[in-house]
């Protein structure tokens, strides 16, 4: 019986950590939900730049370099993408978490996603080529 209770915990365990890996690639649906808060000043789907640049393939831009944008970066955007800060997920997550502590003067006014879990979903929304 205490053999079937630890088998049946490791079993649990190991369904609990598979399910992880899903949760951290994100929701792209859940993505598009949270990236609502993002439209006012930033489009993913039909390439136009707002207040802010086009997310339309930002995932593995370098920052500050989208043509279309360019004259409109900030100093402190433009200066990140040639020191080498690319939009990768890592990167994304950090700079979505809390803007300002990556890039301290730039434009963007958005406090940030503070939720792992929302974090993770806008991200695959991004990655994901939405469509309106």
């Amino acid at each position: 019986m205490k053999i079937t209770t630890v088998v049946g915990a490791t079993l649990l365990a190991t369904g609990a950590l598979a399910a992880v890996p899903a949760l951290a690639e994100g929701d792209p649906v859940a993505g598009k939900k949270v990236f609502s808060k993002c439209m006012a000043c930033h489009d993913a789907t039909a390439g136009k730049d707002k207040v802010g640049p086009t997310l339309v393939g930002v995932v593995g831009r370098t920052a500050g370099t989208l043509e279309s944008y360019k004259s409109k970066y900030s100093a402190n955007m433009k200066e990140a993408g040639e020191k080498g800060l690319v939009w990768d997920d890592a990167n994304l997550t950090e700079y979505l978490r809390d803007p300002k502590a990556v890039i301290p003067k730039g434009k963007m006014a958005f406090p940030g996603l503070k939720d792992d879990e929302d974090l993770a979903n806008v991200i695959a929304y991004l990655k994901a080529d939405p469509k309106p």
